[in-house]
């Protein structure tokens, strides 16, 4: 499982902590049980002063797209890419390869993304698919309240659907008008951007509805199941 970094078995993550699929800030230089740390363009330690009204509690806004990886980043031919909706018993109700998908309605949106990292970075623009277009395109009513985003590299985690009707979540294929790069998560990533974006999960591959909200990846060491930025949902309990 591509993880970004090995966990160990603390309870309650600290906020240097890389998160696989989120551009997350750690501590430069630092190994996680034998692996570096490894810094890649795009990330500064600038902060800016933005908008409370937009800037939740305990953030700093950087005009910057923070990247931290450890291991490879993973890297899919858009020749054998696809994305599907499955079911509770991982049956798929309907696939997209990579033309197809690029097919569908697209929306372009300009939102505010928020690390738990705490850092934030405003106005960022991406196009994609809505969930809501994804499950009119598959002639889809969900079965279930919860979806689990499962992704290149083996990573997941855990959303109410309510959290991506609505035009609220998208997979998007472009970041500020150009093919989102490997290590944004391109081809294509999960866009849930009122939600800490941990949960904006990179590389992704599908959704699977669950018959209850189990949690992910990260949300099994220590990380809260939501995660408002609002309401500083970092981590289990807050």
């Amino acid at each position: 499982m591509h993880t970004g970094m090995e966990e160990t078995s603390a309870p309650r993550p600290r906020s240097r902590q890389i998160s696989p699929t989120a551009e997350c800030g750690v501590e430069i230089g630092r190994r996680e049980r034998g692996r570096s740390v490894v810094t890649t363009r795009g990330f500064k330690s600038s902060r800016l002063r933005g908008d409370p009204s937009r800037v939740p509690p305990g953030q700093y806004v950087t005009s910057d797209f923070p990247v931290l990886s450890a291991g490879p980043t993973p890297r899919s031919p858009l020749d054998t890419w696809s994305f599907a909706l499955r079911d509770v018993h991982r049956k798929e109700l309907a696939t997209w390869r990579w033309k197809d998908f690029l097919a569908l309605p697209s929306t372009n949106v300009t939102v505010d993304i928020h690390c738990v990292t705490k850092w934030s970075k405003l106005d960022t623009q991406w196009k994609g698919v809505t969930i809501d277009a994804l499950l009119e395109a598959g002639g889809l009513e969900p079965p279930t309240r919860s979806v689990t985003a499962f992704c290149d590299g083996g990573y997941t985690t855990n959303l109410a659907l309510e959290d991506l009707l609505g035009g609220r979540g998208l997979v998007v294929y472009e970041y500020d008008g150009a093919p989102i790069e490997p290590e944004h998560g391109g081809p294509a990533r999960l866009l849930v951007p009122h939600l800490y974006f941990w949960k904006s999960a990179k590389w992704v591959r599908g959704l699977a509805f669950m018959e209850k909200n189990e949690p992910g990846f990260w949300e099994t060491r220590g990380y809260h199941l939501r995660g408002d930025p609002w309401k500083e949902e970092r981590y289990s309990g807050d």
